[in-house]
Formats: structure tokens, sequence, C-alpha cells
């Protein structure tokens, strides 16, 4: 299984992109802070290159800028290249199934938090409610599940009469 869910927040300016064939795209670096920090130091982040594309991708790029905070899921991705030398290389990036707002304050400072920045909150929050409204790419609809079977109208068994110090337990 290939899932990522990171948490941290854009360090460069967004700008979307259309391909040739008309598809929009938007990548952007993400700095994500590490758990945990040795005493004295400074907190150390690891940057991930990010990138969304179609409708999400425009979600992103309306409602998130430089320096917020954005929480995506996804899944990471390779590519080999040569560089500028010669020499093989592999380039690692995060595809983005899914971006939430994480809940941060405007920065007007007026109280609003995830949801009020246009994206209404989905009817089921996504984790628990922890991360407000969020933009998810349409999802294919579901499946009509059969209806289940109809419960056997036979009698429970009785136990009653089991004795209470038999170890022959059927479980």
């Amino acid at each position: 299984m290939n899932k990522v869910i990171m948490m941290g927040r854009i360090v460069n300016d967004l700008e979307l992109k259309t391909t040739p064939s008309g598809v929009t795209t938007c990548s952007f670096r993400m700095a994500v802070d590490r758990r945990y920090q040795k005493k004295g130091e400074e907190r150390k982040s690891d940057f991930f290159n990010i990138v969304a594309w179609r409708a999400t991708a425009e979600f992103i790029c309306r409602f998130f800028g430089k320096g917020r905070m954005i929480l995506i899921e996804g899944e990471m991705q390779t590519r080999q290249y040569t560089d500028k030398n010669g020499n093989p290389a592999t380039w690692y990036e995060i595809m983005v199934d899914n971006a939430y707002f994480t809940g941060e304050k405007a920065n007007g400072g007026n109280g609003n938090y995830g949801g009020g920045y246009g994206a209404p909150p989905p009817a089921e929050p996504p984790y628990g409610g922890g991360y407000g409204g969020g933009y998810s790419a349409p999802q294919t609809p579901p499946v009509p599940q059969a209806p289940p079977q109809a419960q056997s109208a036979a009698p429970a068994a009785d136990f009653s009469s089991a004795d209470k110090d038999d170890d022959d337990y059927p479980f």
C-alpha cells in the first residue's frame, strides 16, 4: 500500500499551470516538522515535492499560499532521470489525492478556521473532524451492496444445562 499523509507549510508561491492537453496542475514544496527535537537544538524540518492535478490543484491554488499550513493525502512516486552531469538520479514526489484545511487561523486574525475559506466542510469530516473543510477529487459512486440475508428463525441454543466446571467448551 502506498499512502502518504502529511501536514506542513507551503514554502513557495503557488502557480496553477495547464498542460498542452488542457489538464491543470500545481507543484510546490512543503516543509514538515519532525516529531521530535533534541534538547537545546532547533526543530528540524523535511522538505517534500508535492504535485496536484485537476480540481485538486485548482482548490489548492485558490485557497492556500506560501506559508500556509496544509494537510495532504496521496501517494509517493519516483521518477528516474539523468542529471546535468550525466549521472542517474531519482526524483521523489507526492501525488495529492486529497487536500484539507488544518484549522489554522485566517491571516486576518478574525477567528475563521478551516471551513471558513469558501469550501463548505464535508458532511462527514475527515479523520474524525479535526481538520475542517477540504477537497477530495470526485470519486466513483459506491457499488450497491446486496441486501443482508434474512436471519433464520431457529431458536438460540440453550447452554444453561452445560456443566459450569467443564473445560470442554467449543470456544
